[in-house]
């Protein structure tokens, strides 16, 4: 998958300081997509840590699976830019939303697929960023919308099909979690480093 050129928005490139803090970061989006920023989006200290451990040689391909507006990838992209971030979202106004963000800050190593993460050759990705996209299943008060469709079982399904594709990966695949339950995650992956809290998990397949 090769990265797009497009700079729809390029005229309007807005200056680095959007990546100082998550405040300044959210004035990236509109007013209720910053709502959301607490609960749904990646802290920038967060995605600055993964982005960090995930891109450990130039030219690593990393995956955020459940990219939402793109934050993981953009702050991602503007710390490590011999890396290259995609990100899949399956609802399609945070993907334009997303793609809106990567144009104005000029992060042309960063891209955006409008998909469900299922329907990805994964062979063509390196490392992978995981904030439990598919927990909106389980929890039925705080979802970002009612545009998908959600259920237990589907929570089984994604957990399954992304457990097979992480333990298919060579060795030395790097994941990081944040929020997760840990279903999705195989036992090769040997726990290296985590915060504090134990919410963000940074893993290494044996």
């Amino acid at each position: 998958m090769e990265l797009s050129t497009g700079f729809g928005l390029s005229e309007r490139l807005v200056k680095p300081n959007c990546f100082l803090n998550d405040g300044a970061f959210d004035w990236l989006y509109p007013e209720r997509i910053q709502r959301l920023s607490r609960r749904h989006w990646t802290p920038l200290g967060v995605a600055k840590a993964s982005a960090r451990f995930l891109a450990n040689a130039p030219g690593k391909r990393i995956l955020d699976i459940g990219s939402g507006v793109g934050k993981f990838c953009l702050v991602g992209g503007h710390y490590n830019p011999d890396a290259l971030f995609f990100g899949v979202e399956q609802r399609e106004e945070l993907y334009d939303l997303a793609m809106d963000a990567r144009n104005m800050t000029g992060k042309f190593n960063v891209d955006f697929i409008h998909g469900n993460f299922t329907h990805l050759d994964m062979d063509d990705y390196d490392n992978f960023y995981f904030y439990n996209a598919f927990f909106e299943n389980l929890d039925h008060q705080d979802r970002i919308d009612h545009k998908i469709e959600y259920s237990q079982s589907l929570y089984v399904y994604y957990c399954k099909y992304l457990f097979k594709v992480l333990d298919a990966k060579p060795s030395g695949t790097r994941l990081v979690t944040f929020h997760s339950l840990g279903d999705e995650v195989p036992p090769a992956y040997h726990l290296v480093d985590c915060s504090v809290d134990t919410l963000l998990k940074m893993y290494i397949k044996k």
